[in-house]
């Protein structure tokens, strides 16, 4: 008899706040449509304070930054559902990711160092999150992330893509979010 291989934890973190954020439901529908991963959705970006590299050590950082990056250096990979504000990504997320880019006492690791990364985002507007996603894959050049190429997931037009009560209904969304989960995985699975 063989064992079954372990499920891949994914840690999930919606760049929106928003309480009826496309984001967090385009999370919630990789939650639901996910490829035998465990996908746990971040639900403490509001709290985080703003980045201060004056306590930016293990004893001075505020506690929710430290729970962050703990959760992020036992994940086996990320998946980053990022909105676009003014073509960038939101600043309540590239804050929180500064938080994760540093070790300056040399002596916890770089939680975001070859971590394996989905990047996918929804918006209302014909354009998707195109530019914000891009803006993103340059941050994870510095933090030297593993970050999925294809495919790209931009969920345009994004209000007629879910139910009522947030549910993802579109197909074809559905299908690239599945692709994009098996691709993470595969490089979870090359990580190991």
């Amino acid at each position: 008899m063989t064992a079954s291989k372990p499920t891949s934890t994914i840690l999930a973190i919606s760049g929106s706040i928003r309480a009826d954020s496309h984001n967090t439901q385009l999370l919630r529908a990789a939650q639901k449509f996910n490829t035998g991963q465990e996908i746990e959705i971040y639900e403490g970006l509001r709290d985080i304070p703003p980045y201060d590299q004056d306590l930016d050590t293990p004893e001075l950082r505020p506690a929710v930054v430290n729970e962050l990056r703990r959760r992020v250096m036992e994940a086996d990979g990320l998946l980053i559902a990022t909105p676009e504000f003014n073509y960038s990504i939101p600043g309540v997320l590239k804050n929180a990711l500064d938080w994760l880019s540093t070790d300056w006492t040399r002596t916890e690791g770089l939680p975001l160092n070859r971590k394996p990364t989905a990047i996918l985002g929804a918006a209302p507007t014909n354009f998707g999150t195109v530019r914000a996603q891009i803006a993103l894959r340059q941050v994870f050049v510095w933090t030297d992330n593993d970050v999925v190429v294809k495919p790209e997931v931009h969920v345009f037009r994004s209000h007629e893509r879910f139910d009522a009560e947030g549910n993802l209904t579109d197909e074809t969304t559905i299908e690239l979010l599945q692709l994009l989960l098996t691709n993470l995985q595969s490089k979870i699975d090359s990580a190991a």
